[in-house]
């Protein structure tokens, strides 16, 4: 059965920093690519950062230089590291397999807010 499980949200101040992290199950997972979408309110969800099995990594404009994704194969963990958060980042963070995407996880809440 695959899972994912999301953690590490919560409130933030505008130029504050969290780090998520997802453990997968049911998966091969060093055999997939990994990424960390995120869901605003109205709004759909979106993938904004993935890492290759090689650990060749993308970003979304808007969180490149802020976000570092990374990987740890033998934990079956994908972290996102979030730094200099804006209010415009305030979402609900989902991982997941590029080429799975589902089943979706709860996700973890990020509110950037002073």
């Amino acid at each position: 059965q695959v899972q994912f499980v999301e953690s590490g949200g919560g409130l933030v101040q505008p130029g504050g920093s969290l780090r998520l992290s997802c453990v997968a199950s049911g998966i091969t997972f060093s055999r997939y690519t990994m990424g960390w979408y995120r869901q605003a309110p109205g709004k759909e969800r979106e993938l904004i950062a993935g890492i290759h099995p090689d650990n060749r990594t993308r970003y979304k404009d808007f969180v490149e230089g802020r976000f570092t994704i990374s990987r740890d194969d033998a934990k079956n963990t994908v972290s996102l590291q979030m730094n200099d958060l804006n209010p415009d980042d305030t979402a609900v963070y989902y991982c997941n397999a590029l080429q799975l995407e589902r089943p979706w996880g709860q996700g973890t809440q990020v509110t950037v807010s002073s």
